[in-house]
């Protein structure tokens, strides 16, 4: 439907019509006369366009459904209008603030082909024009002056960088962005969102800037610590490990960078931390906040704690049992006895253990109290399955902190030490999932004197962000810690809890008959997983349980790479579910092709995405989110999403954020449960091979678990209990409190 040709074509003419641009980002949609007097109709990113300019433009011609033929353009060269008629056209465009087309007629009848210089550099003159006062001059000046710094910006950045990120850079730092990026090239990684230090590496090569430059050393050493954040969850690296590192990356000598290292320390742009006799961390300031902070902040919380008499606590736990005609098991009631009675409370525990029975008692003494409860989590998902269990709204931690955007679109959060929640109590939940950045911004937002229960299951998967989060609470011994271990969730017939709490003890999953709801399907090589895979969602389940039970299936891979990992899943299962058909729309966008039926995923948090619901209007669409397309329009360049009967629309470039959701990663199933859950076992990366990625899918589940692949691999991961080391500060931090 949208395929390119392999050849690059490039034309140049002037722009005769500007239908529609986008201002946020620059997409435009325009009519060029090629200097051969071809009519070209093109789309593209070329910001701050008008009608009048000469562009040359690179790019192939496309065939859009509702529109035809059309010139798609990759990369463009601007060049100002020389000639009256084109100046004239330019200025009449509006694309000058001040000028109309009356004003320009006058300003070319006057000066010509001297037009522009007169504006730019002797608005004076420009002031001897009947209609235009000094004033005026002066702002139509300044109006050209920065529209030519623009130009300048865009020219300088197409060397380096695609259009979206140009205009980045533009808003950031306006026309000085170029003087800015000659000075320091390395200022683009720390303060544009999407450029990471080699892109920034290769614009400081382009202008010659030198392999040992202080500015080039700090920003890789800083990259390092960034990188190591981002892909291993550490917070910190010690000191002889981040210089090795970061020499070999900088092609630089050992002693340069320890050298610059121990300036930045001792400039406070980095943090060490020396734990027991081992050779001292060291952390981005940034890291070294969140985690101070958070352990300063909890043990200050569990200090604040007013205490609640032992017999008034019993009382109030026996009289929920008689109202709620319910008998608390020993360490359910340990565990309601401590949230009750201590300022910072830990609940852990398996699937199946009763953390949610904890949670609904804890709900309702603490109202009866009378005391404000916030229930939250760290994802959508997460937030929506604690309210299903407990009949009680809960938030995401973001929402519950009242998340936007500054003017700069970097996120905020309005609340927070100035603005503090009113809640007396904080539940949160899945807390293994969540980063110290994110633990960071909720404890300053948690007024002194208030109650925090934490719970999570420690024998998951961490957080993907940095940090460590709930494993490093429970290792301080710093809160009072409750861990289940009871099981009351299990049907008699039931595996899927029983085999989660034999893999989580190191022992190998027993697979059931055809009446269980737990099975291993034996196979061998990677392509037969995946085709099996699809058999199931296609043919298999729905032949046994009927058509609609693919809505009720989430494939689960540890792997987003190789034939049984999702991005491969993918593109099978849609090719089986939701075929190209010539009557259905689809569209080609970043590389996947997003189609009427699919199940998609949004894959960050997006709180300024509206959504309509039963006749009611909302914001919000988060991390993890599922929903199916339901519609596309190729005239307003959208389609419309259904999340759960909230309807989004969502524009052609928003779609970055979205990922096709027939399989996805076991990391990104976190926080959720699903009927049935697939969970292919392929040949992945040994570090995937881990004991807590394999429970982590498993407790996924609610009805059905099947597992497709080698056995032997399914063995080789219960055996391995290994936990990929992460350096952490919180625990050391929380134990010096």
């Amino acid at each position: 439907m949208n395929g390119k040709q392999d050849k690059i074509i490039a034309y140049s003419g002037t722009v005769e019509d500007v239908i529609y641009t986008n201002e946020e980002n620059g997409y435009s949609v325009f009519v060029i006369e090629s200097d051969t007097d071809e009519i070209i109709t093109a789309v593209g990113i070329i910001p701050y366009i008008r009608e009048g300019e000469l562009l040359t433009v690179y790019g192939s011609w496309t065939h859009h459904a509702v529109y035809g033929r059309q010139f798609s353009v990759d990369s463009y060269e601007k060049r100002m209008p020389a000639d009256e008629a084109s100046i004239l056209r330019y200025l009449s465009s509006g694309a000058i603030k001040g000028i109309g087309p009356k004003t320009a007629e006058r300003i070319v009848e006057r000066y010509g082909t001297e037009s522009f210089d007169i504006i730019e550099n002797r608005p004076d003159w420009l002031a001897e024009i009947p209609g235009i006062s000094r004033k005026k001059a002066e702002d139509i000046s300044e109006s050209f002056r920065l529209q030519a710094g623009m130009r300048s910006v865009m020219m300088f950045c197409r060397e380096f960088f695609g259009p979206n990120t140009s205009v980045k850079i533009y808003k950031k730092w306006g026309s000085a962005a170029v003087d800015v990026i000659r000075n320091n090239p390395y200022r683009l990684c720390s303060e544009i969102s999407g450029i990471g230090f080699e892109k920034a590496d290769t614009v400081a090569s382009a202008i010659g800037y030198s392999l040992e430059s202080e500015d080039r050393i700090k920003s890789g050493v800083k990259y390092i610590l960034s990188l190591n954040g981002q892909r291993n969850g550490h917070t910190a690296i010690p000191r002889d490990k981040l210089t090795a590192v970061s020499a070999q990356l900088l092609g630089v000598q050992l002693d340069t960078v320890s050298g610059i290292t121990d300036k930045m320390i001792a400039a406070g742009e980095l943090i060490t931390l020396t734990q027991g006799e081992g050779e001292p961390l060291v952390f981005s300031a940034r890291s070294y906040r969140a985690e101070k902070y958070s352990a300063d902040k909890l043990s200050l919380l569990a200090r604040l704690n007013r205490p609640i008499d032992e017999g008034d606590i019993r009382l109030l736990i026996e009289k929920i049992e008689i109202s709620e005609n319910i008998r608390y098991a020993d360490k359910q009631r340990e565990a309601i006895f401590c949230a009750l009675s201590e300022g910072v409370f830990i609940l852990t525990g398996g699937p199946g253990t009763g953390k949610t029975t904890v949670v609904k008692a804890l709900i309702s003494i603490f109202s009866d109290m009378g005391m404000r409860v916030a229930l939250t989590a760290p994802t959508g998902r997460a937030a929506k399955r604690m309210s299903e269990t407990t009949t009680e709204e809960a938030k995401t931690i973001h929402r519950l902190l009242e998340m936007n955007y500054s003017d700069e679109d970097e996120p905020r959060f309005i609340r927070c030490e100035n603005n503090l929640l009113e809640e007396d109590v904080i539940i949160v939940d899945e807390v293994s999932m969540i980063d110290v950045f994110l633990l960071e911004a909720l404890l300053r937002a948690v007024k002194n004197g208030a109650k925090v229960v934490l719970i999570g299951d420690s024998d998951q998967l961490p957080s993907v962000g940095a940090g460590n989060v709930l494993s490093d609470l429970i290792a301080s011994e710093k809160f009072r810690t409750v861990r289940l271990d009871e099981i009351f969730r299990q049907e008699d017939s039931s595996l899927i809890v029983y085999n989660a709490h034999r893999i989580n003890r190191g022992e190998y999953p027993e697979a059931g008959d055809k009446s269980s709801d737990f099975f291993v399907l034996r196979r061998y090589r990677e392509s037969d997983v995946a085709a099996t895979v699809v058999d199931l969602c296609v043919n298999r389940l729905p032949k046994k349980y009927g058509e609609d039970v693919f809505s009720r299936i989430q494939v689960i891979s540890p792997s987003r790479k190789g034939e049984a990992g999702t991005e491969n899943l993918n593109s099978l299962i849609q090719a089986a579910i939701n075929p190209h058909n010539e009557r259905k729309p689809e569209k080609t966008l970043y590389n996947r092709v997003f189609r009427v039926g699919d199940r998609v995923m949004q894959t960050k948090n997006d709180y300024d995405l509206e959504w309509e619901k039963d006749g009611r209007r909302g914001t919000g669409i988060f991390n993890g989110d599922i929903g199916i397309i339901e519609d596309m329009d190729y005239i307003d360049e959208a389609m419309l999403i259904n999340f759960d009967g909230r309807y989004v629309t969502y524009d052609f470039s928003q779609t970055d954020e979205l990922d096709h959701a027939y399989a996805m990663t076991v990391h990104k199933s976190q926080g959720s449960e699903y009927p049935i859950v697939i969970i292919p076992i392929g040949n992945f990366a040994s570090q995937l091979k881990s004991r807590n990625l394999l429970y982590t899918a498993v407790t996924r589940a609610k009805e059905m678990v099947i597992i497709v692949g080698d056995p032997d691999t399914v063995y080789e991961m219960v055996d391995n209990d290994r936990h990929a080391k992460r350096y952490t500060g919180l625990e050391t931090m929380l134990c010096g409190n």
